[in-house]
């Protein structure tokens, strides 16, 4: 399988400027039946914390966008969303992969809101690490600060899971930290890591992309480096069932 890792310069709360950088840059890489295709945090509208725009028709919108761009390359995909939450008129920030039928086949709650910049005021955290069958791995999802908790990816680990995506809002500021921990899970977990950070800037943040896929040996396979950009490597299953 084919891992095609989409970093973008998100446009703030703007879904339709997003769906088309993400159609464009998907339409111009080397994308074959079968890949899988991975978005960042919040890929329609930015760490935002307007709960009553982000949930605004998004998870209808935002999932028909998604099954139409699996559909139409016949892939996986990984996607960064907002739903509203069942308990109160908070929203939950959540990570969702389609079949290449088009079909959701997860749906991961961010377990960890990041309450440094008051995510957890906004959004309820989730409480359960999923994984599923993707392509012939086991696939575990998890969203940006969840990186900084190694319990929650060995939980995943104990359930199967050889691939983890990280799909984030990452600052500049703390960008080592993230190249870093990444790193980190594959090694401890034996396992392929692809983690999808954005680029540009958001009214309060500067972000800096440095979106990689990593093997299960802790090496980068590729890396995005800032600009806006997709990058693809070949993950193995065979060379995780051997290590």
């Amino acid at each position: 399988m084919k891992a095609h890792a989409v970093q973008l310069e998100q446009a703030w709360e703007d879904k339709e400027a997003n769906y088309e950088k993400a159609n464009r840059l998907v339409a111009d890489a080397e994308v074959n039946a079968g890949d899988l295709i991975v978005l960042p945090e919040t890929f329609p509208t930015c760490f935002s914390m307007n709960v009553e725009l982000t949930t605004d028709g998004e998870p209808e919108k935002t999932e028909t966008f998604l099954a139409d761009l699996a559909q139409r390359y016949e892939v996986w995909v990984t996607s960064g969303m907002t739903i509203p939450s069942d308990s109160n008129e908070k929203g939950r920030n959540v990570s969702v992969t389609l079949s290449p039928e088009g079909k959701r086949i997860g749906c991961y709650a961010k377990t960890h809101p990041a309450a440094i910049y008051g995510e957890h005021e906004s959004y309820d955290a989730g409480d359960e690490v999923i994984t599923f069958p993707m392509g012939g791995f086991t696939a575990c999802p998890f969203i940006c600060y969840d990186l900084r908790f190694p319990e929650i990816f060995r939980i995943g680990a104990n359930k199967g899971a050889d691939l983890f995506t990280v799909i984030a809002n990452w600052p500049a500021v703390r960008i080592e930290h993230w190249v870093t921990l990444l790193q980190a899970r594959a090694i401890e977990n034996l396992a392929y890591v692809i983690g999808v950070n954005r680029t540009g800037n958001d009214p309060e943040l500067e972000y800096c992309g440095r979106t990689v896929i990593i093997d299960p040996h802790g090496k980068i396979l590729t890396d995005a480096g800032t600009t806006e950009k997709i990058v693809s490597a070949e993950i193995d299953l065979n060379m995780v069932m051997e290590w």
